[in-house]
């Protein structure tokens, strides 16, 4: 029989076998408030900061620093800087990672010609793990893939996705069957999207003064620097992907750099620090850059405002001349098949 038949074959038994089984996806992120106010920036950063995961210091202590010292003053800032980036339509966190759930489920649909359902699900904030599980089982959905939106795991991200996901499970008697993505950094197809990417950009986007960029800047979001000597493996999947994606794009060493970003508190976190490094590259003699962020898989607070926006801010400051932040992969195509594959993967090893 002709390969082409094999072939054929093999897409119908797929097909059959997804379809005697309903099968979901849940998208996950870490979330957002609802409003660019203080009382909903105040309710978000009030879940995402109990989190043992995110903050592990004593319960009764961090309890008394963060409701009588944190919330109350980093709420309002906090707000003003959603204001700078509300989209008409909400949260770009939100709004993007929407899109991505539309844009996934109709590839899945157009690539094995079953209606696999996508669900949309946030860590913290709406829409609630709670309301994503309940969305795919309220749909007889058997089987689901969770898709947390983290390219490298980090049990700050990932692992704490995880934990929401179990909590809502304690109340379901029936099940589902769940496969978990740990992380994709090291896919080469996320590279190649990612590649592609920054090679796009810096084509079509000179610096603002007509010269070429002189260094790519990989600003990865930081962790406390205890978290790493506890084991947990951010940090060196981090530096792998900048590295794989470099060369990938053919840099040499001298024509990129690594560094980590919003760190807060007085304990040392993983270095070197971005908001460090940008006020120090003009005094190299490096005054035309263009920096990526590659642990966001949409763009959001941290990348449009201090990205985007305040880190800008230090470098030109500081005797920079041109300074351009390269967009999150949010749902651009090639980041929308990582995710099909990634999807597909678990499908048919079903």
């Amino acid at each position: 029989m002709h390969s082409y038949g094999l072939y054929t074959i093999r897409s119908m038994v797929i097909q059959l076998s997804l379809e005697a089984k309903k099968y979901g996806v849940l998208l996950v992120n870490l979330g957002t408030p609802n409003q660019p106010d203080q009382v909903s920036v105040k309710r978000f950063l009030k879940q995402f900061l109990s989190d043992r995961r995110v903050i592990d210091y004593p319960p009764l202590l961090w309890s008394l620093i963060l409701n009588f010292a944190i919330l109350p003053i980093r709420s309002r800032k906090v707000a003003k800087l959603y204001e700078q980036i509300w989209l008409p339509e909400g949260s770009p966190l939100r709004v993007i990672t929407l899109r991505q759930a539309e844009a996934l489920q109709t590839r899945l649909l157009s690539q094995t010609g079953v209606d696999i359902m996508v669900e949309v699900a946030m860590t913290y904030g709406e829409p609630s793990m709670q309301y994503g599980i309940d969305q795919l089982l309220s749909k007889g959905v058997e089987r689901i893939v969770v898709l947390p939106l983290y390219p490298q795991y980090s049990a700050t991200t990932t692992a704490s996705a995880f934990d929401a996901i179990n909590d809502v499970l304690r109340e379901v008697r029936d099940l589902p069957q769940l496969r978990f993505i740990k992380h994709y950094a090291h896919e080469t197809r996320y590279i190649n999207a990612l590649a592609n990417s920054i090679k796009t950009f810096r084509q079509n986007n000179r610096g603002n003064n007509g010269n070429d960029s002189q260094l790519l800047l990989f600003s990865f979001h930081g962790l406390p620097k205890r978290y790493i000597t506890l084991g947990d493996p951010y940090q060196r999947e981090c530096e792998a992907t900048a590295q794989q994606v470099a060369k990938t794009l053919g840099l040499q060493s001298h024509e990129w750099r690594v560094s980590y970003q919003s760190r807060v508190g007085k304990e040392q976190w993983i270095e070197p620090y971005t908001e460090t490094t940008l006020r120090q590259l003009p005094s190299e003699g490096i005054k035309n850059i263009d920096v990526v962020c590659p642990a966001f898989a949409t763009d959001c607070l941290e990348t449009l405002e201090e990205i985007a926006i305040e880190n800008r801010d230090f470098f030109i400051t500081s005797g920079g001349e041109s300074y351009q932040y390269i967009p999150a992969l949010n749902d651009d195509e090639e980041h929308i098949d990582v995710f099909v594959e990634l999807v597909k993967r678990e499908l048919v090893g079903w």
